[in-house]
């Protein structure tokens, strides 16, 4: 997706409007669209060149969580707004003073999820892909973590086309001449009257021709001041920023880590907004993945991609002892994290075989699944043919995570080469992998590993394409088999700026800042901390979606 026609004079130093969106991801596309909507003159300012626009939505596999749609019901599910808000507060474990607001997000969240959600995107032009995807699957009980059903509905044209509607809207904007677009301006400070934001002062950084994700100048070569009714933060989160990330971990962070997004998410407007009185909460709530691998073509430093699984795979630690349920590949991505974490090492082991990896791995993101991004039924139907040059086969190829041998003795010597220790003992993993297919070849068992896989393979979407029948690993059908190194994948805060329903930004105190709204990461995705702990997936874009309308919409009224 090209970035937005019409940039303002990128050497002036004043600008004017009702109101000022400081980024232009998702959160702050919408936001500024609804103002515009509303008869408003809108300025967006972003550090990023032009060809960032979108920001992290851009990158994303385009999920949605949505509640009973016609997608679900055709596929058999049966879901309603009184389960899906169950499973989010169970999820949440919301225990905090603060997360008062939070949880009147999360309430009109599922809401509008059961509700408008899915009828005003699709009255933007925004479709779905048919087949509805199960995440963060759970295993604790009814009232534990986790989705009961499948509820991850997977944009058609993933990030780029749940973008495109909003990044119209502003061009529309641009064009009448009601909406002006400020790239390379890096906002430093916000600016008051009388307790009231009125404007943002900052930065010009140097004209750049990097390319999205790519770092960028800091060269400064100039200043601004932006002056307006109403000032929105839409300045992302801090994944991109690893000091932030450990100083924030709860505990002792791992000594390596990959990152899931640019450098640029580097959440420093964040303090400013907090030394002007705004309330910054749940710090150490972060959403990070146990399922990382090494990009063999990166964008970014340390630039990692999540593998999407299926059920099936075995999931070893660093010393090859299999992970306790339910804590299988897909179920408790934050319960995963946090046992492989107090291992005392930064990685863990998939271990599966060639049937497998065809069957169940995807990989998270618009440029990883160019069928779906590229709205091409071709391409997707070629992921299921043998051989295909398909995404998963270029990182069985290429990936340095990725290891293939004929037995296990020589699958463990190559993954203890990998990581230059010698932890994983051949012996040991393969009376795990033996005992495992005895429990397979019984037909029934005692393993929850497998009694998983068979009620998952009764939903259609996992019997067609997430989820390979049980099988032996051992049985050479189905090899190679396969090892993939895992790695710490830092992705997004749950904490941010504290808002009401409004998107306002609170003080200290739990009274909203005259001028100031925040929406999607900066805010936590509402309230600054709409998912409390733990998310439920398709959440995220979803909350940039609702907040950063919520903000356009009172933004405008306001001045």
């Amino acid at each position: 997706m090209p970035g937005l026609n019409g940039d303002a004079d990128h050497a002036g130093s004043r600008i004017d409007a009702d109101v000022v969106v400081i980024g232009a991801g998702l959160s702050g596309l919408v936001a500024a669209a609804h103002a515009y909507a509303a008869g408003k003159r809108v300025a967006i300012l972003d550090q990023e060149p032009s060809a960032s626009l979108g920001g992290q939505a851009h990158w994303s596999f385009g999920g949605l969580f949505m509640v009973d749609t016609p997608e679900q019901r055709r596929l058999g599910v049966k879901d309603s707004a009184e389960l899906a808000l169950s499973d989010w507060l169970s999820s949440a474990a919301f225990d905090r003073p603060e997360d008062s607001l939070a949880r009147r997000w999360a309430e009109a969240y599922v809401h509008f999820a059961a509700g408008e959600k899915r009828s005003w995107l699709r009255s933007l032009g925004v479709g779905f892909f048919p087949l509805v995807q199960w995440a963060e699957r759970g295993g604790y009980g009814p009232t534990g973590h986790g989705n009961s059903v499948p509820r991850f509905h997977v944009t058609w044209g993933t990030g780029p086309a749940l973008v495109k509607p909003f990044a119209a809207k502003v061009q529309e904007g641009v064009d009448a001449g009601r909406v002006t677009l400020h790239f390379r301006h890096r906002a430093r400070a916000l600016t008051t009257t009388n307790g009231r934001v009125v404007g943002v002062a900052g930065d010009v950084l140097e004209l750049s021709t990097a390319a999205r994700g790519e770092a960028s100048s800091r060269a400064v070569t100039g200043h601004f001041r932006a002056r307006a009714g109403a000032v929105v933060v839409s300045t992302g989160g801090i994944g991109g920023n690893h000091a932030t990330v450990r100083r924030q971990w709860p505990g002792a962070a791992p000594a390596e880590m990959l990152c899931g997004v640019p450098s640029s998410v580097d959440g420093e407007f964040l303090p400013v907004v907090e030394a002007e009185g705004g309330a910054l909460i749940n710090g150490d709530r972060m959403w990070h993945y146990p399922e990382g691998i090494h990009n063999y073509a990166p964008v970014w430093p340390r630039h990692g991609i999540r593998i999407l699984p299926g059920p099936s795979s075995l999931w070893l630690d660093a010393e090859g002892n299999q992970l306790p349920a339910p804590l299988f590949p897909g179920f408790d991505s934050l319960g995963a994290l946090r046992h492989i974490t107090a291992s005392g090492h930064p990685y863990s082991w998939f271990v599966l075989d060639r049937t497998i990896a065809l069957k169940e791995l995807g990989l998270s993101g618009s440029e990883q699944n160019p069928d779906l991004t590229g709205q091409s039924v071709q391409l997707l139907f070629s992921r299921l043919r043998p051989g295909s040059d398909t995404p998963i086969q270029r990182f069985l190829d290429r990936g340095v995570d990725f290891l293939q041998a004929g037995s296990v003795a020589q699958l463990v010597s190559k993954m203890n080469a990998l990581v230059g220790n010698k932890l994983l003992d051949a012996d040991s993993v393969e009376s795990l992998i033996r005992a495992r297919d005895l429990q397979v070849a019984s037909g029934l068992g005692k393993d929850p590993q497998l009694a998983a896989i068979r009620a998952a393979r009764r939903f259609a979407t996992d019997r067609l394409m997430r989820v390979a029948p049980p099988h032996e690993f051992l049985d050479p059908a189905h090899g190679p088999l396969i090892a993939i190194r895992l790695s710490v994948l830092t992705r997004k805060s749950l904490g941010g700026l504290q808002t009401d329903l409004r998107s306002r930004v609170m003080d200290a105190a739990g009274d909203p800042i005259p001028g100031l709204y925040a929406a999607g990461e900066a805010a936590g995705f509402g309230g600054g901390g709409i998912h409390g702990y733990r998310a439920l997936e398709g959440t995220f874009l979803g909350g940039c979606l609702f907040s950063g309308r919520a903000a356009g919409r009172d933004a405008a009224s306001s001045t």
